[in-house]
């Protein structure tokens, strides 16, 4: 079986010799220089072009930057006319080099959700796992709101569920409450987490299957000189001998990034930059009679005053309430937005004493590049939270997941080296599952957060039974749920009035403060 040197490569270094044996002619003369100057002529069929990279084991993967022209035996990009002048890259899916004496070793960085069932899966898989967290006790400032369907799917223990949240308000920038949840069935609830608790036991269930977890500062690592050599991984380990760490160094076949917005692991492999928002949160410990107001209640608030880009909300914990909101647009005015969400809860929340400020990055988008050679990331490292909801526990969970049996599938259970063709996989299968559901989600807020007017029109929406219902089975269950058309289209003639009121009532606003 041929093995080419040149996996990952420009399509004009893969060898002549497969080109002119492997290629359809009209294919050959379509790509020159590994770029596609011209549209195949019609002899080329939709199953010749997949076919003529299908004859190494596990096939290619051909991606256009980071679209997919041809992907694992399936073609899709079937115009290729619109894509002329794109660069089309290889990777070669060949028989993988078997390990003697030993398992693929794998490093997880980072210690969250994405972290915790990364490494719980690699070492079911098989995989000899090292994970490293720089601070065990970490309390991220997250809403810790989790759907249904993570609890039975992660087998996550009832007992580190704070609260089981059946009732939400949404209110809106002139202080409408529309109740939400009335479509829920007796035994739906959202879950209301602690970070620092969830993300605990799951480091912990992973040591169970055999993870090394190591209590470390990741600070860099240093790339293999080939397919065959090892990342080098530097950290300080936290043994209590210094406040500052002892230097270490960790040699590992394969890295999984899952350190947070900040990711160091994204700037090795030059994963490229997107933009964010600082989320900022207090703590709040209420009285008795205060809390419980919030016993199963979460609030959430939209106006210019609380963000304009994003919403304030106020979600219950064991004893205390989180109070938080974000913003991508203007990041210096956080406290101002902080301040706000405090004072439209004010009456709620009075008499409380704060016990814990957090401020942390959410990343607003995926990242340019979240796979390279043998390493991949996951989680906020790979941007994967939502926009409109800012949700990203679950997928951070799931993505890990996803990215760890990709790892064990392609080492065959740890017996064999991975490639960069292995960790496509994970993401082909993200993409083609989550992408419609981050698309439109960008879309909702793009349309509804943009002005006060909008936000009253989306609050008064979220009256809807109809909507309340697809919302909730979306969100709870992550499946795109079925609608019936005749309620979809009256779904649809409600939206076009509340936006064609809302845009009255931004002009009559516009023309009071001219």
């Amino acid at each position: 079986m041929a093995v080419f040197s040149a996996i990952g490569a420009p399509f004009s270094a893969i060898p002549a010799l497969f080109a002119e044996n492997h290629l359809p002619k009209p294919l050959r003369t379509a790509v020159f220089r590994g770029r596609i100057v011209q549209e195949p002529s019609s002899k080329v069929s939709r199953r010749q072009i997949p076919k003529s990279f299908n004859f190494l084991h596990g096939g290619f993967g051909v991606s256009e930057d980071l679209l997919s022209v041809f992907s694992s035996g399936f073609c899709r990009g079937t115009n290729l006319k619109a894509k002329r002048g794109a660069t089309i890259v290889v990777y070669a899916g060949i028989n993988n080099r078997k390990l003697e004496g030993r398992k693929l070793r794998v490093a997880v960085i980072g210690g969250g959700p994405a972290g915790g069932c990364t490494a719980e899966t690699l070492a079911k898989g098989g995989i000899e796992t090292f994970l490293i967290e720089r601070k065990l006790d970490n309390a991220k400032p997250c809403g810790g709101a989790i759907p249904l369907c993570m609890v039975g799917e992660f087998e996550l223990p009832l007992d580190i569920i704070d609260r089981k949240v059946t009732k939400m308000k949404m209110i809106s920038p002139s202080n409408v409450a529309v109740d939400v949840g009335r479509t829920l069935k007796e035994n739906e609830y959202i879950g209301m987490v602690r970070r620092e608790v969830m993300d605990n036991y799951l480091r912990e269930r992973a040591a169970k299957f055999g993870a090394n977890v190591i209590n470390g500062l990741f600070m860099k690592m240093d790339l293999p000189k080939d397919s065959d050599s090892p990342y080098v991984l530097h950290y300080n380990l936290y043994d209590g001998k210094s406040s500052q760490g002892t230097r270490c160094t960790l040699e590992v076949d394969a890295v999984v990034g899952a350190d947070g917005a900040n990711s160091r692991v994204a700037k090795g492999i030059d994963a490229g930059d997107y933009d964010y928002a600082i989320a900022f949160q207090e703590r709040i410990m209420l009285p008795v009679e205060k809390m419980g107001y919030y016993e199963n209640l979460a609030e959430m608030y939209v106006g210019d005053d609380v963000s304009p880009d994003f919403y304030g909300w106020v979600f219950p914990k064991c004893d205390h309430v989180a109070v938080g909101t974000g913003t991508v647009i203007n990041k210096p005015g956080i406290k101002q937005y902080q301040l706000a969400t405090r004072n439209r809860a004010k009456q709620k929340i009075e008499g409380g004493k704060i016990i814990r400020v957090e401020a942390h990055p959410i990343p607003e988008h995926p990242r340019p590049r979240r796979v390279k050679d043998r390493v991949a990331l996951v989680g906020d490292a790979a941007g994967y939270v939502t926009k409109c909801s800012g949700e990203g526990i679950y997928f951070a969970a799931k993505s890990g997941r996803m990215c760890a049996e990709a790892i064990v599938e392609g080492s065959a259970n740890g017996t064999r080296m991975i490639n960069e063709a292995d960790l496509r996989k994970y993401l082909e299968k993200w993409d083609k599952q989550y992408w419609p559901t981050y698309k439109v989600l960008d879309i909702l807020q793009k349309v509804f957060y943009r002005s006060n007017p909008a936000r009253e029109a989306f609050v008064e929406m979220c009256a809807d039974d109809y909507v309340q219902k697809m919302t909730f089975d979306s969100y709870l269950y992550k499946t795109v749920v079925p609608g019936n058309p005749l309620d979809d289209l009256k779904l649809v003639i409600k939206t076009i009035g509340s936006l064609v009121r809302a845009s009255a009532l931004r002009k009559e606003m516009k023309k009071l403060s001219v």
